[in-house]
């Protein structure tokens, strides 16, 4: 059986957008806070088009609910966690005699954060336990390795991923802690990673391990026409009606062996990837104040000369009518570090998460990618491809509502 019941939970998330994420603001009790409140509610999930927070969780789990029965109150049970603490608030302790309501790792007080909650399903959720089999998203199924991985089966696959975002680490924790005191019985996790967006050095796109701006690249996620096209399954397709406001996630953990990418030269490093290090630019962009806003241009260099052809930009979007389809993703990824390794030797990476709304989209990007140059100073060790639900529309609500009933 779940631990606390969602009964009573619903009707928690009112409250309006404060101002700067930065600032100090009030909670409607009086109580200081910090950031802002991202509203659960909506068509779509929060932490997919919501611009990426300083630290994030994955988590996946194996579900062992026995019946289909127990499956449906394990997401409600989801829903309301993730409806009370995206609203800032835990529950209150019954009496000082009683064992504490709440972790109490954030302190008393209403703490917000930026906190998202984000809930995808992978291609097991769908096998014989629960008759789902029929409403399996069209293109979903387990990630098998491209030609270079080196994947974990202990860091892959799952039936279900909690994605968790906010402004600090201790508001992951105590989501993810909250989430499992709850849910005991029913999830076993499989693997998990706490990760981080470092910060702009000096302006513009975050820096990865590798010195490099990351994500420079991405659909407008304030354009509702661009985010329907690249992003979100749209209803009256060849996809279970269910799926409508949903998208497509892929995870996929990679080790940076950066030992040896810090003894390649920086020109040969930029070639590698297909931009300037310092501004981000593209190669053709000799100013280190160039923005890293520009976008790389092909049209003028089909041998290479500038950009090499096998780099990891142009492989990742050639600018070709033939890759023109799947070469637009929504990036929303993280760096990781996990040292020392079972080697004992540092073990940093990135936690490659993106949305799309075709998984194929991402895998003919990915095998463009197996004949990158980058190749030698990566080895992709886990992840896994998951369907991220539909939003939560109103307190009557619940994550995959749509697809269990």
């Amino acid at each position: 059986m779940l631990q606390g019941a969602a009964a009573g939970l619903v009707g928690v998330a009112g409250g309006s957008l404060l101002g700067d994420r930065e600032a100090l603001a009030r909670g409607e009790d009086g109580d200081r806070t910090t950031g802002t409140l991202i509203p659960f509610h909506g068509y779509h999930q929060a932490g997919i088009a919501t611009p990426p927070q300083t630290v994030g969780a994955f988590a996946s789990f194996d579900v062992t609910a026995a019946n289909r029965a127990e499956l449906i109150e394990l997401f409600r049970a989801l829903t309301s966690r993730a409806r009370l603490l995206t609203s800032g608030r835990t529950d209150p302790n019954a009496s000082a005699d009683a064992p504490p309501a709440d972790n109490g790792i954030l302190g008393p007080g209403v703490v917000r954060d930026d906190l998202t909650i984000t809930v995808a399903v992978g291609a097991s959720l769908f096998d014989t336990r629960y008759g789902l089999h029929a409403r399996k998203p069209v293109q979903l199924k387990t990630m098998v390795p491209f030609l270079h991985d080196d994947l974990d089966p202990e860091l892959c696959h799952g039936d279900l991923l909690l994605q968790v975002c906010s402004g600090h680490r201790d508001s992951t924790v105590h989501t993810m802690l909250d989430i499992l005191s709850h849910t005991k019985g029913v999830l076993k996790q499989r693997w998990s990673f706490h990760c981080q967006r470092n910060p702009p050095r000096p302006t513009g796109i975050p820096r990865d391990w590798f010195g490099f701006k990351d994500g420079i690249t991405n659909p407008d996620t304030t354009s509702t026409s661009q985010m329907d096209k690249v992003v979100w399954v749209q209803p009256n397709t060849d996809e279970p009606a269910w799926t409508a406001g949903g998208t497509y996630q892929v995870l996929r953990t990679v080790h940076f062996f950066l030992e040896a990418w810090q003894k390649v030269p920086v020109a040969q490093q930029e070639r590698i990837f297909g931009r300037r290090k310092i501004s981000g630019a593209p190669l053709y962009a000799l100013s280190d104040d160039a923005p890293d806003t520009f976008d790389p241009i092909y049209t003028n260099d089909p041998q290479g000369l500038i950009t090499p052809l096998n780099c990891h930009v142009r492989l990742a979007n050639p600018q070709t009518p033939q890759t023109a389809s799947t070469s637009s993703i929504l990036r929303r990824s993280y760096d990781y570090e996990r040292s020392p390794s079972v080697e004992g030797r540092p073990d940093l990476g990135h936690l490659f998460c993106c949305f799309q709304r075709e998984l194929n989209t991402y895998i003919a990007m990915q095998t463009r990618l197996e004949a990158e140059a980058l190749v030698p100073y990566i080895s992709p060790r886990g992840g896994g491809y998951f369907f991220a639900l539909p939003g939560v529309r109103d307190n009557q609500d619940y994550f995959a509502r749509g697809l269990l009933t």
